[in-house]
């Protein structure tokens, strides 16, 4: 770094610094570091000239200044911290005040959270690591055990042995494994390669049994499932498929008669972003269109990803937008959502038009452009995907709802053989969240998403949710799965060129409305093309 940098910079602060101190900041810190440490000198000692001997005589204001940095410029400046002479002292005191502030921010967040009856299960992902190639094979080997635990059990797995265990001699026999790869043979059969942290081996399912080949179709690409058959350590010859599976005993109600509403795909920001019909929503929800007792018990409402617009999420985008910033878009959209009544709880995730990283699991928004949303009180920031309770109280242990935006599931719709002979499942995207269920992955194939390898894999459906909701297909669809309530969200942008292009037929502006005591859904509808200044909410009862 060039000395002169910050000696100008100390110049415009009415400083003076040294040589010896000048040389240390220069060698051993990055300018944003150097200057920030400056500033702080200058506001917490009132001294106009930066000697070395200042650190030593005022060595526990220099600690509190070191302190009270951001922890990324604390890293940054450990050499000039060892060169000062003050390493251990600073690092004791910074650590000890990280980790303080740390368990402080926890416990705001946990008491912030039960204020507003909302838990966040889901951890953040990890930010800023660098990858190698032995991260994603820690990844799968990761992924691998921990799918395993959840099919292992499973009675129809009889004689379960793993892959180099399996007998040189035909019999019955039982493996999972990940599927590696799929083809079909010269005799029109369906042909696996499957592994274990073992070994491989060949999996074959015959033409001949028809219901199990046309199953057979359908299994993705490294999902992790058990494999039941007749063979040797060379082939098995399937007789049937075990899948790790999601199911709930019952539906749960909750003692006190509240509402959630699940909401996507604001797109705020976007020329053909329905603003006009989302104020009409925010003016039911304040009951300035209807008196409904059931209006005041709305208490939570989901909004999963594309909250806003972007910028630059594909070419030439920037002609189809009204807000051309990412940050004015969050301060419009921060504007909307303050106008709704403070006792609603809103629970935000990201999509892939919110400002974040494509790569899944994706952290909360970013702060330096998100910072409106984040000063809303009634507002709680979640990962995508995550997994957040709501509605728990004594005896009552609430209701857990699992977000994911859906960026997964195009690839579904058009490679699960199933799908793609029906025209696909954009349209349907409840098919796509049973299979996902099914396979207790929200992303099982690689390719099916962009990811990021981490410790463990926040895409697995560990713990089964009372409630999946996403968005992304911009198609209102609501069923159940095994007990299982499925939403997915409509949108509140009209239908694009690429929507129209591919044969997706969005829902525009029509919001789910479950009662979480009698768990009767109703659909409240803001959209009439015809009279488009009207406000009104029509409603219409879903049987499910």
């Amino acid at each position: 770094m060039d000395p002169k940098e910050i000696t100008k910079f100390c110049i415009q602060n009415g400083l003076l610094i040294d040589k010896e101190v000048l040389s240390l900041l220069s060698e051993n810190s990055d300018l944003e570091s150097a200057k920030l440490i400056i500033t702080k000198i200058k506001s917490q000692t009132k001294k106009k000239i930066i000697t070395k001997e200042l650190f030593e005589k005022d060595k526990k204001e220099i600690i509190r200044i070191f302190s009270r940095l951001p922890v990324e410029n604390q890293a940054k400046l450990q050499k000039l911290k060892v060169k000062l002479g003050i390493k251990i002292e600073i690092s004791k005191e910074i650590t000890a005040v990280v980790e303080e502030k740390k368990v402080e921010e926890v416990k705001e967040k946990k008491e912030f959270e039960n204020k507003l009856g909302v838990k966040v299960l889901s951890s953040p992902p990890e930010e800023g690591k660098k990858y190698v190639v032995q991260d994603f094979v820690n990844f799968y080997r990761e992924r691998f055990s921990k799918m395993r635990e959840l099919i292992r059990n499973r009675r129809e797995l009889r004689g379960l042995v793993s892959i180099n265990k399996v007998s040189n001699a035909s019999k019955t026999t039982s493996v999972i494994g990940i599927v590696s790869d799929k083809r079909i043979t010269k005799n029109n059969n369906l042909l696996f390669e499957i592994e274990d942290m073992t070994g491989k081996i060949r999996v074959l399912v015959n033409q001949n049994k028809k219901e199990l080949f046309e199953e057979a179709k359908d299994i993705s690409l490294d999902s992790v499932i058990g494999f039941v058959g007749n063979g040797n350590s060379e082939i098995i010859f399937a007789n049937n498929f075990v899948y790790p599976d999601a199911s709930i005993p019952e539906r749960k109600k909750s003692p006190v008669e509240e509402y959630a509403l699940f909401l996507g795909d604001l797109q705020i920001g976007s020329k053909i972003s329905m603003e006009k019909d989302f104020s009409k929503f925010i003016k039911y929800l304040n009951g300035e269109i209807s008196n409904d007792s059931e209006i005041s018990k709305i208490k939570y409402i989901f909004l999963v990803g594309d909250i806003v617009e972007g910028v630059g999420v594909f070419p030439n985008q920037e002609n189809e937008l009204t807000i051309k910033d990412l940050e004015s878009q969050f301060s419009h959209l921060a504007e909307l959502l303050g106008k709704i009544r403070k006792d609603i709880t809103i629970i935000i995730s990201p999509g892939n038009h919110d400002g974040v990283r494509l790569a899944e699991p994706q952290p909360f928004f970013d702060e330096k452009y998100a910072w409106p949303i984040y000063n809303l009180k009634n507002v709680i920031m979640t990962p995508n995907p995550a997994m957040v309770n709501i509605g728990a109280r004594g005896g009552f242990e609430g209701f857990n709802v699992l977000t994911y935006h859906g960026f997964s599931y195009p690839y579904y719709s058009d490679n699960v053989p199933s799908f793609v002979n029906q025209g696909g499942a954009m349209n349907s995207p409840n098919l796509i969240m049973k299979y996902l269920l099914k396979y207790r992955h929200l992303a099982p194939t690689h390719g099916s998403n962009q990811h990021l390898p981490s410790e463990e894999d926040s895409l697995i459906i560990e713990d089964i949710p009372d409630i999946f909701v996403s968005g992304h297909t911009h198609k209102m669809d609501i069923k159940h799965y095994r007990n299982i309530l499925l939403i997915s969200t409509a949108t509140w942008e009209k239908q694009n060129k690429f929507q129209e292009r591919m044969g997706n037929k969005p829902d525009f502006c029509k919001v789910p409305m479950l009662n979480l005591k009698t768990r009767e859904i109703k659909i409240l509808d803001f959209y009439n093309p015809e009279q488009e200044d009207e406000i009104f909410a029509k409603e219409q009862e879903v049987k499910v």
